[in-house]
């Protein structure tokens, strides 16, 4: 498993797999599967997929540490520029199907519905990361400027479960939202008991 995680054909691999979703949603699309309502389905699927993807690319981080693969880090970058594809099919879904691209009720609906204005930020925050995501701009920004700027992850992952929570409280429907802030928090809490854990020797480090 460890070897073929290094080897090139690994990334191919991974990305066949994560464009499953979207050709299963281009057959249903063509083949009258989408149901009722197809605009609806299209959206909520999309959604759906760049939250899993978000959690498949913050749970990288924990993976490797505890797995003790480095390996595993190579995945990181593809599985968020995934997020951001399909979050970027979530926002076409509404703009294009939906709203039928009319911008001025774009923008209304925006200023009119919390949940939307919140999808809308969080998108801006993926594509500000997925703009930053290749070498030459850690080369520009600096390993430390990129690092802080992509610390928004992190925010990201609050927006997007506010994001569904409001889309969900219409209905009273919390089960799925419940389990993707469980996830979540598990992520992001493994992140914050592992720097408190380090803190005292970063700070030794820093007196010595």
């Amino acid at each position: 498993m460890r070897a073929f995680l290094a080897q090139p054909a690994a990334k191919i691999f991974l990305s066949l797999v994560c464009l499953i979703p979207l050709s299963r949603l281009v057959y249903l699309t063509f083949s009258d599967g989408l149901g009722a309502n197809p605009a609806e389905y299209l959206i909520r699927a999309t959604g759906d997929w760049t939250l899993r993807f978000l959690c498949l690319t913050l749970a990288i981080t924990p993976l490797r540490v505890i797995s003790a693969w480095p390996e595993w880090v190579r995945f990181r970058r593809s599985l968020g520029l995934f997020t951001f594809f399909y979050a970027c099919l979530h926002a076409c879904s509404y703009t294009v199907f939906d709203m039928g691209l009319e911008w001025a009720d774009i923008g209304r609906d925006i200023l009119k519905r919390p949940f939307i204005a919140v999808g809308f930020s969080a998108w801006l925050l993926l594509w500000l990361l997925a703009a930053t995501s290749f070498n030459r701009a850690v080369k520009w920004l600096g390993a430390k400027r990129w690092q802080a700027l992509h610390r928004a992850v992190y925010g990201i992952a609050g927006l997007a479960v506010l994001h569904f929570f409001w889309m969900r409280a219409s209905k009273q429907n919390f089960a799925e939202v419940a389990v993707y802030a469980a996830v979540l928090a598990l992520l992001l809490g493994w992140r914050v008991v592992r720097a408190l854990r380090q803190w005292p020797a970063k700070r030794m480090a820093r007196v010595l």
